[in-house]
């Protein structure tokens, strides 16, 4: 879990097929992962709907519940 944990810190709110792609672990296994952290209120999850060249793809996307990464180098836009 904690390898899925600092997946998500590092690069922000993701599907669950991503995670599973990235961090080399079965997608049932890292579903059940992220279900247990989810319990705990660790994380955030949402049903995601995303239209990719035309074809619709359902997952659920999560993230790190209650953090904000550290901004970006650079300059920024000015309001």
């Amino acid at each position: 879990m904690q390898k899925i944990h600092q997946y998500l810190k590092d690069r922000g709110e993701q599907l669950d097929s991503d995670i599973a792609a990235a961090t080399r672990i079965p997608l049932a296994d890292v579903r059940l992962y992220l279900s247990e952290l989810s319990k705990r209120g660790d994380i955030i999850a949402c049903h995601s709907t995303r239209f990719i060249k035309g074809q619709k793809i359902e997952g659920m996307l999560y993230r790190i519940a209650g953090y904000i990464p550290t901004a970006s180098p650079g300059r920024k836009p000015k309001a």
